[in-house]
Parts: structure tokens; sequence; C-alpha cells
């Protein structure tokens, strides 16, 4: 049967929190009468109490257990305070429990929960012996054991906390709700309690809150520079103050709220101003900071270097400007050695270097190029007794270099002797075949210049939606009329169908186009025979020519084409691309020399005045009697494209003449010579400003 004890008003549960505050908990009595007992747990105290004798308290346990043995019921020792025990009064105790029958003893420590829910588990056993004996486990292992449990719980809660709590203005009573149903919150909250929980939840808060403000600072920082350079990019302004005066020239500037704001309280990471995620501005006491300091350091560095690169740069140029040995066209491996020092090593890399010499050069070569021009046209009786076609000989080229060779102007670009050839060859070409093209002068040839200005003063935005038909057409597609008599145009037809692919496509600079030919032989101005119909838009002709007869043929035709377009709008027909041919004769005959060249010069002759290009045989380095190539074709064709693309530029037609320019009020000639200071803006300017002025119908681009 139970033991049966008896206490008045003893309380039936109690802890060391409640001691001198048992007012403040709730209160449970023991019921009155006498209380049955299974077992009991004979409690040791073996940590090192004040005012107290182990060996008396082991005495008290040992009479007491005498007591207790009495009752026949099952007793353990439970070693209390472990967390603080001595080693001494621990092994006196187990030495006590060895004594009495080999008493169970449960190494214990409420504080740390160790072996506590162990102790009475061991007393059940005791008391009901069907249940399953516990083992009994040692104090510090079981606090390993226990330590690994809680840091397992703990990094689990901390997940938690850390899947949940994304901002630092979370607060507990809130958070701690959400978190009541998850399980990693139960299992931490039973092993440590909830002021640990509450206290992990505080410290990941406020590590989030130190993120946030590191954040903000490495912004703030990282914008410093480009604040400085902003407010402060020059170095006279700043080398000369400290630190504070520094500040205080900020604070002058214009724009110094755009980028700084002063709070009211300091530190910035104490403030409101911290979580205003809107407000991008660095707050003035971060220049306190260490790092900020540094950046201020690092700007005044850069300026001061980048003066350093300024002086270097220019003493560089100027260098270069004084050296004799640098000459146009040196390259830069031969003129580096005479013309660079240590200093220039120090503070600038060699591809600076490189890019300065460049510019140099170009100013050079385009100084040394322009001097040969002049030396050119002081020399032009030279290039007076040329060939007709302006083809310059061996020997003529080589007393050109001789005559020329003692000049300065012509030495200068002794290292450019393939541009110097270039420059005179072209010069011949602008001599015998003068246009804007040709020009030396480039972007300062007068008749570019006044195209330039006519176009810029009269093309309305209405007029450009008027644009040429023949510039709106399909660039990937090529409409091209063979113009030919006794058969040329067919069988040229089928000589380039031939070089095409099975669809009737040709590749010009690697891409792809359609080609469509219409070839004609007969009287142009029959329907059949036109140039143009509603599903042929021509984008060129090659007008062929064998022979006298098949030469008037073509000159006919295109004057026939000409006039039946007078009256149109577009006038396709006067802008069409044209380029004459002469191509081999059937049979051979009339292959002479002397034949060929009669062809030729006709040619010529009908070429310029029609203002086409012209092709013949030994132009194209092949011998007279074979037909057009496929490099001529080509050449053809890849000029029908450029031509086709220049007509975006052109606003109206230019060469309906004067004949239509008649009603014109005012008609301007000028004399200029390309390249003067004195161009054409100043004379067509005051005409062109003029409100009433405009180009007369048909004028060109000449007449207003």
């Amino acid at each position: 049967a139970a033991t049966k004890l008896a206490s008045a008003e003893k309380l039936m549960y109690f802890c060391t929190d409640q001691l001198g505050l048992e007012q403040d908990f709730e209160q449970k009595q023991m019921p009155d009468g006498k209380l049955p007992v299974d077992g009991f747990l004979l409690c040791v105290d073996v940590s090192r109490g004040m005012n107290r004798n182990f060996d008396e308290q082991l005495k008290f346990v040992s009479n007491l257990y005498n007591q207790l043995a009495k009752t026949k019921k099952p007793v353990v020792v439970v070693l209390t305070k472990c967390d603080e025990g001595v080693e001494r009064y621990i092994r006196d105790a187990h030495a006590f429990a060895l004594g009495k029958k080999n008493l169970q003893v449960v190494e214990t420590s409420a504080r740390s929960n160790v072996n506590v829910e162990l102790a009475f588990s061991t007393l059940v056993q005791l008391v009901d012996k069907s249940r399953g004996k516990a083992k009994i486990i040692p104090y510090f292992e079981a606090l390993k054991q226990q330590s690994q449990q809680i840091a397992a719980a703990k990094d689990k809660y901390e997940w938690l906390v850390s899947r949940i709590v994304k901002s630092h203005h979370e607060a507990w009573p809130n958070v701690s709700r959400k978190m009541q149903p998850a399980p990693e919150f139960q299992d931490y909250v039973y092993l440590e309690g909830t002021p640990k929980a509450k206290k992990l939840f505080l410290q990941h808060v406020q590590r989030l809150k130190q993120e946030h403000i590191e954040r903000r600072r490495k912004a703030y920082l990282a914008l410093l520079p480009q604040a400085l350079d902003a407010l402060v990019p020059d170095l006279d302004e700043i080398d000369h103050l400290s630190r504070a005066k520094a500040v205080k020239l900020l604070e002058a500037k214009p724009d110094f709220l755009k980028w700084f704001v002063v709070l009211e309280e300091t530190p910035w990471d104490a403030t409101g101003h911290v979580d205003d995620v809107d407000n991008e501005r660095i707050p003035l006491d971060l220049l306190e900071t260490p790092a900020a300091e540094q950046l201020y350091e690092a700007h005044l560095e850069k300026l001061r270097d980048e003066r350093k690169r300024a002086e270097m740069r220019r003493a560089f140029r100027e260098n270069l400007e004084s050296s004799p040995f640098v000459t146009p066209g040196k390259p830069w491996e031969e003129a580096r050695s005479f013309i660079m020092n240590e200093d220039f090593y120090l503070w600038l890399e060699e591809p600076v270097y490189m890019d300065i010499y460049g510019k140099h050069q170009k100013q050079l070569i385009d100084k040394a190029k322009e001097d040969f021009q002049e030396l050119l046209l002081e020399y032009s009786e030279l290039f007076y007794e040329l060939e007709l076609d302006a083809k310059p000989s061996k020997e003529k080229m080589g007393v050109i270099q001789e005559v020329l060779g003692e000049e300065q102007r012509f030495r200068a670009l002794q290292k450019l002797q393939a541009e110097r050839d270039a420059l005179v060859l072209k010069h011949i070409h602008f001599v015998y075949h003068p246009t804007k093209e040709t020009c030396p002068s480039c972007a300062a040839c007068v008749d570019a210049r006044v195209e330039q200005l006519l176009g810029s003063r009269f093309i309305r935005p209405a007029e450009r939606h008027h644009r040429n038909p023949l510039a709106d057409a399909n660039v990937d597609r090529i409409n091209l009329v063979i113009l030919g008599k006794d058969g040329l145009a067919r069988e040229l037809a089928n000589e380039i169908r031939a070089l095409c692919t099975n669809d009737d496509k040709y590749v010009i600079e690697g891409k792809m186009y359609e080609l469509a030919l219409r070839p004609i032989e007969g009287n142009v101005r029959l329907p059949v025979n036109a140039f143009q119909t509603p599903t042929f838009q021509p984008h060129g002709c090659l007008c062929l020519y064998n022979s006298k007869e098949s030469l008037s043929y073509v000159v006919e035709s295109i004057e026939k084409s000409r006039e039946s377009t007078l009256g149109r709008r577009d006038g396709h027909a006067a802008q069409l691309p044209l380029t004459l041919v002469l191509v081999n004769k059937r049979g051979g005959g009339d292959g002479g020399g002397e034949t060929l060249q009669s062809l030729i010069q006709q040619g010529q002759q009908i070429a310029s005045k029609l203002q086409c290009v012209f092709l013949d045989p030994a132009s194209a380095g092949i011998g007279y009697g074979r037909n057009i190539n496929e490099k001529q074709i080509g050449q053809v064709l890849k000029g029908l494209l450029d031509a086709k693309r220049n007509l975006n530029l052109v606003v109206g037609s230019t060469s309906a003449g004067l004949k239509e320019a008649a009603d014109a009020d005012l008609r301007v000639v000028m004399c200029l010579m390309c390249g003067d200071p004195a161009g054409a803006d100043e004379v067509l300017l005051p005409i062109l400003q003029a409100q009433p002025c405009r180009p007369a119908p048909g004028g060109g681009a000449a007449v207003l």
C-alpha cells in the first residue's frame, strides 16, 4: 500500500522564482489529509553554498534516507545544481548512494534543465516495473547532448525568424503570434524559454538594422565622388583649403542641396533619415567619418593627377610640334626614341602617347596634302599634254615626279609615296573631269556647298513626303533596262541571267539582290519598248554598242525617252542612271585598232554628253573581242545601287535646264575657288535668308 504523508497548507508546486514572491504566482495547496506516496527523490545539493557544510548536509540526507527506507518505497538520489557542482561533493554523494544498497543516482541541473525529466522517469520505472528501464546519463554527457539539441533547435528557430522577419521595424508581439504555430518556435521555447527566444529575435532585428545602415552608408560613399566632381571640380578652388573650410565651400555651392542634406540631429544613422529610402542625398555629417575623409583626399589626388597628366600631354604635343624628327607618315616606332623621356613614361601610358601622336600625324599629313595640291595647281602645265583618257604613262609620271621632286612640298610626302601618287592621279582626273566628286577640296568644294545650302534652305517637311519614286523602291531589287541594237540587248541579258541563281538572284558585295532585266532593241516610243511600264520601274539603263550605227541608236533612244517624260512630274528618264558599254562585235569584223580607237573616242564623247559612265574592254583590263565580263557587270550593278541610294538626297530634278528657269526673277552665277576662305555662304546666305526667295520650278541647284 502507498505510504501516507500529511503536510498542512503545503504548496503543491514551487520553484526558486517563487521564493519570497509567492503571492505573485498562482498558488495550489496540497489537499487536506493524508497523501499517498509511491516513491521518493532524495535531493543532494552538490554546489558550494554559503554558510553551509556539505558533510553536515550529507549526514542529514543519510538520516533522512534511514527514515525513508522504513517505508519500503523506491528512492532515487538526485544531485542538484550540477552546473555549479564541486567534484568532491559529487564523488562523496555517489559513495553515499553506493553504500546504501546501490541507490540510483541522477546528476541534474534545474537551471540548465539537464536530466530533470530523467530523475522522475527513473523513479517511475522503479515504481512500475513494467516500464522500460531508463538509461542514466552522467551530467556532462547529458549536458553535451542537450547543448547539441539546443543548438539544433536554435538554428531552426533562427531560420524561422530570418524567414518571417525581413524588416528591422518588426515588433516582438506581432512576430511571436505569427511564429506560435511553428514547431521550430515551440521546440526552442520548450528548451530555452520565451525570454531567450525574444532575445534572439531582438538580435536579428538589430542585425537587420545594422545591415540597412551599412547599405545606406555604402550608397552615400559611392555617391560622394560624383558629388565632389560636380561641386568642386577645380583643384585651384580647394587645394589650399582645410577640411572645415572645404565643407563650408560645399555648403555655399548652388547645387549643394541637390547632393547633400543637413540634418537637425546627428549622427545620421540614429535619425529617421536612415529609413527615408526616397531621399538619396548624403547626410552632411557623414563627411566627418574616416571613410568620407579618405574619399575627399582621393578626390584631391585625382585632380592633382589629372592636372599633371594634362601638363604632360601638353608638353608632349609641344615636343612633337618642335621636333624636327617628326615628319608626315613617320611611324611611331621610329619617332618614339627621339621624343620620349622619363617624365612622359612616369605619368602617361604609351597608348595615350600613341593616340596624341596619331592625331598630330593626321594634322601633319592633311597639311602636307593640302600643300601638295597647291603645288600641283602651280605646275598645271605638266598635265596639259596627257591623252584624252587622262591616263599618264610611266614615262609621263616619271617626268612629273622629276620636275616636282625638287620641291619641299613634294618631299614632305616621301614616306607616303602611294598616297602622293594617288593625289597626282586624282588631280589629273579632276583636270579632265572636274566634278564635285573628283574635287581635291572634298567637303570644301563650292558645288557641294551650294547644294547643301539650297537643300537646307528649301527642303520643307511637306516636300520630304514627295520623295522620288525611284528612291522608294525596294532596295533589295534591281530593275535594269538593257538598250542595244541587232540582238545586243538580248544576248547580254542572257549572259547576265546565266550568272544569276535559278530564281534570278545576283550577289553584290556579299548581299543577294533580285535582278529584273528588260532588253529593248526597237523604237522606244512604242509601248512595247518603253523604259517604264506599270509593272516595271527602272533603276538604271545599260546602253550597248559595237558600231557607229548601234551608238546612234542608243543616243536617239535616250533622247526620245527623255522627251517623252518632259511633261511628267517624276521625270524618271531624266534621272535614270546610264552606263555606256562598248562590247564585242559579232563575227570579229572591224576589230582593227584604228576602228576600236574611233569607237572608244566616240563613246567617250557621247558619255560626256549624256553625263553617264563609259566602259570599254580596254579599260577593264581585257582585250577587245571579248564580251562584257562578270566584273564589269558587277561594277555596273553596284553603280546603280549607289545611284539609287543617292536619289534619297535629291529634291526635285536638276536636268530641266534653263528652258524652265526662264521665269526665275534672279539667276546667280558664281566663280569661286574651292577651298578659299571666302566661300559660297557669304554670297548666297543674304539672298537665301530673304523670306520671299524660293527655287524656280525646274531651275536646278543654282536658279532662284
